[in-house]
């Protein structure tokens, strides 16, 4: 039986235990660990998307691979079975600096390939007999205030430049068609974007992926990774490709503390609505909804009639430090709550399920990356910040043709192989998050306040960080 911290508190709160998403579904007994030293032309370090992802379209293209998969909780425990469900073409991180490495067209052909992937998955998952709850009904993101307008037009008016998106915007009328957010202004509607049920996306990739033959060993923590060799305390792995895939945890590596900074992300889930307030509300669809605030939320309607909603907590912990079991903190909680309530007023009548928390991976620069060293043969890919459910595939499918040294249109992509400089030491790193997050949070209570233009205040918070 695997342990579990999952908490009740007084008013009935499921907290931790990984995941709603794994209270739904059972959280799954691990598979059988390293039993001791291996010889593989493949090991994967990490069994989330990414991994899985790669070892899936590794075992495709080349049967006779031999690929091992090395995960210390059990395949899906980290950001791939706790996200928010936003099968989603965004990418994280500012498109000029992916043009500096690929040029306008490069950012143009990402983006493009993005798009396909939402709908790789979801043919994946057809071939595979996957039921993940996806639906294609795309994504909302809504403005409540002029600050929130003037950033929607911004963004509406930056893709333009680009010659890129599909987004429509939308008046206040036609964002209460879909849903009604109470103080809705306007809104963009983006169609590359599906719900999911992420627990049961993640462990269909997992069953899908030992079906190919590739072999999951879990409760079996890597120590160490060397060209080569991948270390753990039942045996080493000895492989002529190592990739680490690892997203928010690669900070628990010897020697990678300033790789990828783990940041905090946090959500809470309401009981099944009531007929009244699912009624008063209006969400009928499988839209996924976020708003256009400075510290962002961003929400679904689950496929049994709640509403899970995410967002910031403790953003960073010191000396990059994670989360026990997605146990997240009250007052979290009741932030969350709190936008949950301000959005939806008839939610107030609607009891909180669960709650829990996990960490995603952020690079120095803020974009995700794709990148093999054939010298070494040691690869990794992530970075996603918080935008990771459709990226990782698409990471997936390039590492694997890296690895099959395949010349593809995905290898050139202009976020394979990027150089990206480590995060400060602490207390350096800890100081800059914390402010970055009080300062956003300071620009939007300045613009709730009445401002009628975004907060400069968010301008400085990005230059502090590189965001």
């Amino acid at each position: 039986m695997q342990r579990s911290y999952r908490r009740t508190d007084e008013g009935g709160l499921s907290n931790g235990g990984v995941s709603f998403w794994y209270e739904q579904i059972g959280r799954p007994e691990r598979a059988p660990a390293l039993p001791g030293d291996r010889t593989a032309d493949v090991c994967i370090v990490g069994a989330g998307l990414t991994g899985l992802w790669t070892a899936y379209y590794l075992a495709r293209e080349q049967p006779d691979l031999r690929i091992v998969v090395l995960e210390k909780e059990f395949a899906g425990f980290g950001a791939s079975g706790r996200n928010g469900g936003w099968l989603s073409a965004e990418i994280a991180g500012n498109l000029d600096r992916y043009a500096a490495s690929g040029g306008r067209d490069g950012v143009r052909m990402l983006l493009r390939a993005m798009e396909r992937a939402v709908d790789d998955v979801i043919d994946v998952c057809a071939a595979e007999g996957i039921d993940a709850d996806i639906v294609k009904d795309g994504v909302l993101h809504v403005a409540r205030s002029e600050p929130q307008l003037a950033r929607m037009e911004s963004a509406l008016a930056a893709n333009a430049a680009w010659g890129i998106g599909d987004e429509r915007r939308l008046t206040r009328a036609e964002v209460h068609e879909r849903v009604r957010v109470e103080g809705a202004m306007g809104g963009i509607f983006n169609p590359h974007c599906a719900r999911v049920q992420p627990a049961k996306l993640v462990r269909g990739v997992a069953d899908a992926v030992r079906r190919l033959g590739v072999i999951i060993h879990e409760g079996t923590e890597v120590t160490a990774i060397a060209p080569g060799r991948a270390v753990t305390r039942h045996g080493t792995v000895r492989a002529d490709q190592v990739l680490r895939c690892l997203e928010g945890y690669t900070a628990g590596l010897p020697g990678s503390r300033r790789e990828w900074l783990p940041m905090n992300s946090s959500m809470i889930v309401t009981e099944p609505l009531p007929h009244h307030v699912h009624d008063e509300i209006g969400w009928t669809g499988a839209e996924l909804l976020g708003d256009l605030a400075n510290a962002y939320s961003y929400a679904q309607r689950t496929a049994d009639g709640r509403i899970a909603i995410g967002g910031r907590g403790i953003p960073y912990r010191f000396g990059s430090r994670t989360d026990v079991d997605g146990v997240t903190q009250r007052w979290t909680v009741d932030s969350l709550a709190a936008i949950l309530h301000s959005q939806f007023p008839a939610t107030m009548q609607v009891g909180l399920s669960h709650a829990w928390c996990g960490v995603l991976g952020v690079p120095r620069d803020w974009c995700a990356s794709v990148s093999l060293d054939t010298a070494t043969g040691l690869g990794w890919a992530g970075g996603y910040v918080g935008s990771g459910l459709t990226t990782t595939n698409l990471a997936g499918r390039t590492l694997a043709d890296l690895v099959l040294r395949r010349d593809t249109e995905l290898v050139a992509l202009p976020w394979t192989n990027r150089t990206v400089r480590r995060w400060e030491p602490e207390p350096a790193r800890w100081l800059g998050v914390q402010a970055m997050y009080l300062l956003y949070r300071a620009a939007d209570r300045r613009e709730a306040a009445g401002l009628r233009r975004p907060s400069r205040i968010t301008r400085f918070a990005n230059l502090l960080t590189g965001r």
